[in-house]
């Protein structure tokens, strides 16, 4: 019997009929031609940090642990290229050593290059789309075997659809990614109260390459990150190894994980526990290395929902969030991540044709969230909100076709690269709807 899969978060579980981990494309295309023609589903499994259905199949699953390498990496046009089960924290590591980044990363870089790209997954950044946008060129398996590369100027249709591709187009296999010589940040790390925080939110967006901010709930206390790059010559700062373990791990993983346990226990101390939180998170300032800076370990397990919204309409959505969550009976210990990011020209992309700021809203694993997430979508639904795809919503075809103005241009390259729903599940076809 066919061991059971589980995501990150533990809240989605499938059973595949048959695992596969291909240690070749051209592996991976025999069995993908062959699960077609005997009318298999076929889904390829990243590390699992979608907290929704979207990597779930009771057919065949497709692991790509052994599809991981470094194909290339030309420093002098600053291409690399990565077969797609890489994970993006090794990535990161192998272009520090030949001095080069990427340009904008998200604060997790536990998943899979493929994984992460074809979710949506993005960082903030006032001039700076996701990561999909560093996308130069893609090489897939299609429903038919075959192996296609796209790029601008190869199957425009194609690349440009697949770069957030949700995993309905094909199985990527490698990507090739933009990169820029390696930069560092200097972060800044500063409570600020959220009235203060609302009133500057034009300035500090503007001010900081990168800017964001968490918004204690029950609370008026917020913690502001801005990121910054080094000016020439200026050396890196680092957090000290035992300061970096006592902050990150001990205060910002050990000690919330306790908070969170003591509110799971005990509900209607969230507020006080959060408001003690604020008081220990924070107010610093290092610099290092991009990815390192970037990227945050997250050891404490939770549930998440996100949506992008208009970037003007932020205040509104923050207004509204802050509504729900001073309604009798709820409890919410998890901080609201508030982030930005410039538009771009992907159809699926939670920023497509407009600057968008985004909210997330997070419970810790084992509280009750289904009522909390309900309101909060209610809220970014009338503010034409667009969910993370790989994060949780409830919306489906009909209602997501009406945000997106270049969703039927998605579904006409499905239709031509996957005719029979080869890489459908349940998950896609309730948000693109059935093949």
């Amino acid at each position: 019997m066919t061991k059971q899969w589980h995501n990150w978060a533990g809240n989605q579980r499938a059973t595949p009929s048959r695992v596969v981990a291909p240690d070749s494309v051209a592996e991976l295309s025999a069995l993908i031609g062959a699960a077609a023609r005997a009318g298999q589903r076929v889904k390829a499994i990243g590390s699992g940090h979608s907290f929704t259905g979207i990597g779930l199949t009771d057919g065949v699953q497709v692991s790509l642990a052994k599809l991981a390498g470094l194909r290339a990496l030309d420093t002098e046009s600053g291409l690399v290229t990565a077969a797609a089960g890489m994970p993006l924290h090794r990535l990161n590591r192998l272009l520090e050593d030949a001095g080069r980044s990427l340009s904008n990363l998200g604060d997790i870089d536990r998943q899979t290059v493929s994984g992460a790209l074809s979710s949506g997954t993005h960082g903030t950044g006032r001039n700076l789309g996701g990561l999909a946008t560093q996308i130069r060129g893609l090489e897939l398996v299609l429903a038919d075997g075959s192996v296609v590369q796209c790029d601008r100027t190869h199957d425009p249709e194609l690349f440009r659809a697949a770069r957030i591709g949700l995993g309905a187009l094909g199985v990527i296999t490698a990507v090739t990614l933009a990169t820029e010589p390696a930069f560092a940040l200097r972060a800044a790390e500063r409570p600020m109260p959220l009235p203060r925080v609302l009133a500057e939110l034009d300035e500090l967006v503007a001010a900081n390459e990168h800017f964001e901010f968490y918004w204690f709930p029950h609370t008026d206390k917020t913690l502001t990150k801005r990121n910054n790059r080094l000016a020439a010559g200026e050396r890196p700062e680092p957090l000290g190894r035992a300061r970096a373990f006592l902050e990150d791990e001990l205060i910002g993983n050990g000690a919330f994980r306790l908070t969170c346990e003591v509110g799971k226990a005990v509900p209607a101390l969230v507020p006080r526990i959060n408001r003690f939180a604020a008081r220990f998170m924070g107010d610093r300032e290092y610099s290092d290395v991009s990815h390192r800076v970037f990227c945050s370990p997250r050891r404490v397990r939770f549930v998440e929902m996100e949506y992008a919204v208009p970037r003007d309409a932020v205040r509104e959505a923050i207004a509204g969030v802050q509504r729900v969550t001073e309604r009798p009976g709820m409890s919410v210990s998890f901080p609201i991540e508030v982030r930005f990011a410039a538009a771009d020209d992907i159809p699926l992309s939670t920023a497509s044709g407009r600057e968008s700021a985004y909210l997330a809203v997070h419970m810790f694993r084992g509280q009750p969230y289904q009522h909390y997430f309900d309101q909060v979508e209610a809220v970014m639904g009338a503010l034409d909100g667009r969910p993370h795809w790989g994060k949780m919503h409830l919306l489906d075809a009909a209602t997501l076709r009406t945000r997106y103005p270049r969703f039927d241009e998605f579904l006409a390259a499905r239709k031509r690269v996957d005719p029979d729903g080869v890489f459908a599940n349940d998950y896609l076809d309730r948000v693109l709807g059935r093949v």
